[in-house]
């Protein structure tokens, strides 16, 4: 039988063959407590629509015992839409968490280097210049977020890449980007313009089963992969001479990191549009949750799937009859956090 031993900062759980596992205990409340609320607000965002179901007989549907108007409701229009936001809110805070892990600094996010811009550039290209489908736009949204990870990554290479050049590289990508996705709206037409503005957006109307799919299945890859090199990343925030000494291969663990992040980001855009500030904010709530150093990449992907879910809610319920899409609710919220991560920073004397 396992023997608990308290240690400083959680519990340590040995059994037997001389193995050992530590448990941060205020780490894995705040995991659960998050796990909880997400699948609560997805069975609630569930029942909300034009035809509500009550959460009793949402949880009944789902496990099979519904009428066939609320099996057709929940599993084929509904659950694909919630499934969708689970994996895009993971998908970004993951992402997020290993983008500040690796640049060291709260400010490394997709939204600031510039992967949604370039994931957005991929997506206008298609739009404008060839009308494409809702598969192709998606398609275009991942090729154009990995671009821009590898541009990004050769440009702030010198000796390897370190956290303040990939930054810098990524503000000045972003900002190049951002002008190039102006210039592609003035050359598209009134109705790719429209097009184009609602997907730049972020939005989860209209997600099916096809978006579905992809994305867990890149989840289903990447999240073993990263998780496996969680105590590589560890010792990369304390500095590569640290890294090098503990006998981490520092190059090889970030190329393999930020490939991981990079597909993390540009596959949740390709599914729901750039929605912001997801993948910034996420790491930042979670770490100040769990008090804990390093990535905390576990509760950064929980945080994720429940900002997202409950701002999908709140673009639906909060404002009456005017349902807005999710990303202008997570960018009113994100940009709030932003300006009070910079006055904090400042005050430190971090930045």
């Amino acid at each position: 039988m396992a023997t608990p031993a308290r240690s400083f900062r959680g519990r340590t759980v040995r059994a037997g063959g001389g193995l050992s596992v530590r448990v941060d205990v205020r780490a894995f409340t705040v995991v659960a407590l998050l796990m909880v609320a997400a699948l609560a607000a997805s069975v609630v965002l569930i029942g909300t629509g034009d035809f509500p179901i009550p959460a009793g007989d949402v949880l009944k549907t789902l496990l099979g015992n519904g009428d066939a108007g609320q099996e057709f409701i929940v599993n084929e229009l509904r659950l694909p839409r919630v499934m969708v936001g689970l994996l895009v809110g993971t998908s970004l805070g993951l992402g997020g968490a290993l983008f500040q892990a690796i640049s060291r600094n709260p400010l490394g996010s997709p939204d600031v280097l510039g992967l949604g811009q370039g994931a957005t550039a991929g997506a206008l290209v298609m739009i404008v210049l060839f009308s494409g489908s809702a598969t192709q736009v998606a398609l275009g949204a991942l090729a154009g977020g990995l671009v821009t990870g590898l541009a990004i990554y050769v440009l702030a290479w010198k000796q390897g890449v370190h956290g303040y050049r990939l930054v810098l590289v990524g503000i000045g990508v972003a900002a190049i980007l951002t002008a190039v996705n102006g210039y592609l709206m003035t050359r598209a037409d009134i109705v790719d313009a429209a097009r184009a503005v609602v997907w730049m957006t972020g939005s989860l109307n209209g997600r099916d089963w096809d978006q579905v799919w992809p994305l867990l299945g890149l989840c289903v890859v990447l999240v073993p992969l990263v998780l496996g090199n969680a105590r590589e990343l560890r010792m990369l925030e304390m500095g590569d001479d640290t890294a090098y000494a503990l006998g981490v291969r520092v190059e090889r663990t970030r190329l393999v990191l930020l490939v991981a992040a990079v597909l993390l980001t540009a596959a949740a855009t390709a599914a729901a549009g750039p929605v912001g500030f997801v993948a910034l904010t996420a790491p930042q709530l979670a770490r100040r949750l769990t008090r804990s150093p390093g990535p905390n990449l576990v509760p950064a992907m929980c945080m994720g799937a429940t900002l997202l879910i409950v701002a999908d809610w709140a673009s639906q319920r909060a404002f009456g009859a005017d349902q807005l899409p999710v990303g202008v609710v997570t960018g009113v919220l994100g940009g709030v956090y932003l300006l009070w991560l910079l006055v904090t920073e400042r005050k430190a004397g971090r930045i």
